[in-house]
């Protein structure tokens, strides 16, 4: 039987029976579905998940690069993504037709991605046409958004962006079109901009709670990249303090940060990149070396632990997680893959097809600029 063909008038587990096991009993559960399913079941696990799930991960890596990896598959059947919401729908829109994408906890969210909704973004599109030629913006949303807002990109010339390729993509959109409409993260789009020369007066914010954005109409006719107001509560986390008081107690130490960070701790830092930059740069530092990394706490304990010849710290003070991939959990894992062997799938994930249509097409804007 197919792993996503549900049985007859059967329902699916109940999550109550996985809540409580013992991690000993759901990890048995896991690798049982694993082996029984083999090339059909592909696990996906982002690198800021925690240790007890990412370690039954077929794939492990940034969101474009394990939607990429699983649409290359020819033998998946079904992919489960220990993620958040906007992953899971770029698996959809980038997989083939036959592959059902399911997410272990479907409240598993992103804040950053909620900050700008396809209402909000419309509303503002229509604000600005009042003021100018909105033939000439280019939107640009960040992988991280909602496949809505892929789709606006794609019906209106637009673009998506990695936090590895903004800059690529930002060049390509200035070579089309005078101005950009970047979101929903203003760090990694203001941090972009700013490294390729465009004053900060040419990018004011756009606050959608607000009438035009919060901003006069000059600034708008004056503009060259407009910032959405939003942010991702990790990286916001980080201060230029921080950076400060890791100099001072430990001489000699690199500061590695992400651009989603603020640009006042993207200047401080010594080095700046994607989550994959900074994988690449602490394995290839050499023995001895010392870093305070500014991303998502599991992803740095995870680097401590996998080279203990550096010493590679966390640049908060606090804890600073993202909370809600921190939802994926194993006894969520164990009852989602348990129902779909069985033939009661849960939590799939499935992008409209006029959706799904336009998000590819502004994901492919972007792959194929290499």
């Amino acid at each position: 039987m197919s792993a996503t063909t549900p049985l007859l008038d059967a329902a699916s587990l109940p999550f109550e029976d996985y809540r409580h096991a013992p991690d000993a009993e759901l990890d048995a559960r896991i690798e049982e579905v694993r082996r029984r399913l083999g090339d059909e079941l592909l696990i996906l696990g982002h690198h800021y998940q925690q240790d007890e799930v990412i370690r039954h991960a077929d794939l492990r890596g940034d969101s474009l690069k394990l939607s990429q990896l699983a649409a290359e598959s020819r033998d998946c059947r079904a992919i489960v993504f220990c993620g958040v919401h906007f992953m899971a729908e770029t698996a959809d829109i980038l997989s083939r037709d036959d592959v059902t994408v399911h997410l272990p906890d479907m409240t598993a969210g992103c804040s950053m991605a909620d900050m700008a909704d396809l209402d909000s973004v419309e509303a503002a599109w229509s604000d600005l046409a009042e003021l100018i030629d909105v033939e000439d913006v280019t939107p640009v949303t960040y992988i991280n958004s909602t496949a809505e807002l892929k789709a606006f990109c794609g019906r209106h010339g637009g673009i998506v962006c990695t936090s590895s390729n903004a800059r690529k993509v930002l060049d390509w959109a200035f070579a089309n079109r005078r101005r950009a409409l970047f979101f929903p993260d203003q760090h990694l789009g203001r941090n972009t901009a700013r490294a390729m020369g465009v004053p900060l007066e040419q990018m004011p914010v756009w606050d959608p709670r607000r009438e035009l954005g919060g901003n006069s109409p000059q600034a708008i006719e004056d503009s060259r990249v407009i910032l959405w107001r939003g942010h991702c509560s990790v990286h916001q986390m980080f201060k230029p303090a921080h950076v400060a008081q890791f100099r001072k107690q430990h001489p000699g130490i690199q500061i590695l940060v992400h651009p989603e960070c603020s640009m006042e701790v993207v200047e401080a830092a010594d080095l700046v990149g994607s989550t994959e930059y900074i994988l690449k740069t602490i394995a290839e530092a050499p023995a001895g070396s010392s870093w305070a990394v500014g991303t998502e706490l599991h992803l740095v304990n995870r680097l401590a632990a996998e080279h203990p010849d550096k010493a590679v710290h966390f640049l908060s003070p606090m804890v600073c997680m993202c909370s809600t991939m921190y939802r994926i959990d194993l006894p969520h894992l164990a009852w989602c893959l348990d129902n779909l062997t069985r033939g009661t799938p849960v939590n799939r994930v499935q992008v409209p097809e006029d959706v799904k249509r336009w998000a590819r097409t502004s994901l492919q804007r972007m792959l194929d600029l290499g």
